[in-house]
């Protein structure tokens, strides 16, 4: 009788589908913390389900958003720093929703590594569970890929999705007039968005990971994982006192690019660089590169991470609602006849 041969196995193969339930089991509790009216199911089905009229909307309209956190994530994978990387996924997702005005009701995320380690995959989703909790939002599922071949030893890629809702009518920006009030709300630093630039900047340096960072206390690989700051509840909030007329995220393409997507045709935005200190990391980026003014303008929120369009009349009382849910807000500037953003001052 002739000996049976052993078959192959998708272990062999280098998928273990274990180390993957075994993660499903160790971030539920994460997930379960973000849970939020109109949550339906947790992880493990084929779907999340979400009631919007449990969330309390009448008459919703939908906005979805999608994004990552760039080679920011490469940063992190360099100094085995995965705890904040969530808060950037999520961060870029519910900061383009409410620009439209909508409260972001849920978020899923998507994981891909060549192999799978759990533990470095559970730190990065309690990130994405604290980011969700930030901003209100459920994390409802997600999907983790272990794709063997696809990615270096100890790389892996991070990808978000989020739905928001708000009541039909309420879109914004809406009623932009001229005159309106420009309140710029700070940044926690560079955000998400440049750091292609930033670690060729940091390469020109000499400057290690580990070394401490010029422009603070922290090593500069820490001071760089400074995660996107969220800006949902005070957003919110002030969106629903009234005057908001419209929102612009400051992500890739800095202020001179974002700022006229939330103005309509015929309308620009004069903008003093004056009216507030940017972090010091961005002075430190720009004479280090020797950047010039508008590359540095046109590639990083150089301190502004939210600009908010309102009336006039209401920019007092708005400030002071976004500055009691601990936003720094300064007033940037105003709205204007003509195209794009007009700078005066000087950005340092």
């Amino acid at each position: 009788m002739s000996e049976l041969k052993t078959g192959l196995s998708y272990a062999d193969a280098g998928v273990d589908i274990d180390a993957g339930n075994a993660l499903v089991e160790k971030i539920k509790p994460a997930a379960a913390a973000t849970n939020r009216a109109g949550v339906m199911a947790g992880l493990g089905g084929f779907g999340g389900l979400f009631d919007l009229r449990a969330a309390g909307y009448d008459d919703p309209i939908l906005v979805a958003a999608t994004d990552g956190v760039g080679t920011k994530l490469k940063l992190a994978i360099d100094t085995a720093r995965f705890d904040s990387v969530g808060i950037d996924l999520v961060a870029m997702c519910v900061n383009d929703l409410i620009c439209q005005g909508a409260e972001p009701l849920f978020f899923l995320d998507y994981f891909a590594t060549g192999k799978l380690s759990t533990d470095s995959a559970a730190q990065v989703i309690a990130g994405i569970a604290e980011g969700c909790k930030q901003a209100g939002a459920a994390l409802i599922g997600g999907e983790t890929a272990e794709m063997p071949g696809m990615y270096a030893p100890g790389d892996f890629d991070l990808a978000g999705f989020s739905v928001g809702a708000l009541e039909r009518g309420q879109t914004l920006p809406r009623a932009v007039a001229k005159g309106d009030v420009l309140l710029g709300l700070a940044s926690s630093g560079v955000h998400s968005n440049g750091y292609s630039l930033v670690r060729k900047v940091v390469e020109v340096s000499g400057l290690g990971w580990d070394d401490k960072a010029p422009f603070g206390d922290q090593t500069l690989g820490g001071a760089l994982l400074e995660p996107t700051r969220i800006y949902v509840r005070g957003v919110l909030a002030a969106i629903k006192a009234g005057g908001v007329h419209g929102l612009a995220h400051i992500t890739g393409g800095g202020l001179s690019e974002n700022l006229p997507r939330a103005l309509p045709d015929g309308l620009g935005a004069l903008v003093d660089l004056d009216a507030y200190e940017a972090p010091k990391v961005f002075g430190w980026l720009q004479e280090t590169g020797g950047i010039s003014e508008v590359e540095m303008l046109k590639t990083f929120n150089c301190g502004v991470g939210m600009v908010a369009i309102v009336a006039a009349d209401a920019a007092d009382e708005l400030a002071a609602t976004l500055t009691v849910h601990g936003e720094s807000v300064c007033r940037l500037g105003h709205v204007v006849e003509g195209e794009g953003v007009t700078y005066k001052g000087t950005f340092s």
